[in-house]
């Protein structure tokens, strides 16, 4: 693997990395929302309501869900590339309550890369694939001047057991199941100032699959539910709380935060996309008087295969962070619909 990073040398192709490179939320919300709606009585969600995956109604008491991800490398090593942009892309079918079934994986490849370094990323896909008992049974690759990966995955469930992003009820506690921090450590790591141990509790982190996440979830009343990504712990919050209007509040004191995460974000590591997530949802977001700059810029930053965002009742929540073992923390709760659709306090 250490032979594979010094010949591929991934993040030197690219201008931008994982998902920081998302096209940022007001330019695509703008388009979206000047596209016609599409109506099917068959479709219980799609881009509309801004959830994590589509889900469709097969008629026959089951759904289909179907995700797409994909993105420029955020680590220069082929086979650890291949497990997190495929355990970003399963995320979002854990975040939908589901498992993923079969996949379909998209490449883009420099023809100035050996295409070793292709079959490693495809190798480190598949070892995700498998823990997840998900086939890999096809796709699409291109040529193309910046490296980049994903899944299109799609799931069959039960559709009474399908989790949304809407359905957040007040008195509900908010559960996350990712430290922050992510986006910011891999935006010190390309200047060459993440420290070696930090670097690597956040790859561990990119990829670890949600699935015991989700699977220990279910065990308890789900209410809604999310995965923290591109748009920010603050960008999906608003989200949940818009489509359940109601309002989130977000404790700033138990948020779980990466080693070094803190201290690089003061330094001014911090990635593109936190400031465009600022643009588009500062304005649905309060904050207190004073309240920590840095702290602030984590909160906007884009993750990479971030933790699932849960809204479940308060006893609930409390025995499923016992249950998960350090893994999950309470950082909120769900209040009635305030001024705002996200409130941060200290």
């Amino acid at each position: 693997m250490a032979d594979d990073m010094e010949r591929a040398g991934l993040t030197s192709l690219v201008r931008s990395s994982g998902c920081n490179a998302k096209l940022p939320p007001g330019d695509l919300h703008r388009v979206l929302s000047e596209l016609p709606p599409f109506h099917s009585e068959a479709l219980i969600a799609g881009y509309e309501s801004a959830d994590d995956a589509f889900v469709y109604d097969l008629g026959d008491g089951r759904v289909l869900i179907e995700t797409v991800d994909f993105f420029p490398p955020m680590v220069d090593d082929p086979f650890l590339f291949g497990e997190i942009a495929a355990a970003n892309a399963l995320s979002d079918i854990y975040a939908m309550g589901a498992e993923p079934s079969v996949a379909l994986s998209i490449a883009c490849f420099p023809s100035c890369l050996d295409l070793d370094v292709l079959k490693s990323i495809m190798l480190g896909a598949r070892s995700k694939t498998d823990e997840a008992g998900c086939a890999i049974a096809g796709g699409h690759t291109i040529s193309d001047r910046e490296p980049k990966f994903g899944l299109a995955v799609t799931a069959v469930y039960d559709k009474d057991k399908v989790w949304t992003n809407g359905g957040a009820r007040s008195g509900d506690s908010i559960i996350l199941t990712k430290r922050l921090g992510v986006g910011v450590l891999m935006t010190a790591s390309k200047g060459g100032e993440c420290p070696e141990e930090a670097f690597d509790d956040a790859v561990l982190s990119m990829r670890t699959l949600n699935r015991h996440a989700r699977n220990t979830a279910v065990r308890y009343s789900i209410h809604a539910a999310t995965d923290v990504t591109g748009f920010s712990l603050l960008g999906h919050s608003a989200e949940m709380a818009e489509a359940s209007e109601c309002t989130i509040e977000i404790n700033s004191s138990s948020l779980p935060v990466h080693r070094s995460a803190y201290d690089l974000a003061a330094f001014g590591f911090l990635p593109e996309g936190r400031y465009t997530n600022e643009d588009y949802i500062g304005s649905k977001v309060s904050f207190p008087e004073g309240f920590d700059r840095t702290l602030k810029d984590l909160m906007f930053s884009p993750e990479t295969s971030g933790g699932l965002l849960l809204s479940m009742p308060k006893d609930d929540a409390e025995n499923y962070v016992r249950s998960m073992e350090g893994n999950a923390w309470i950082i909120g709760r769900v209040i009635d619909r305030a001024s705002l659709p996200v409130a941060v306090i200290m």
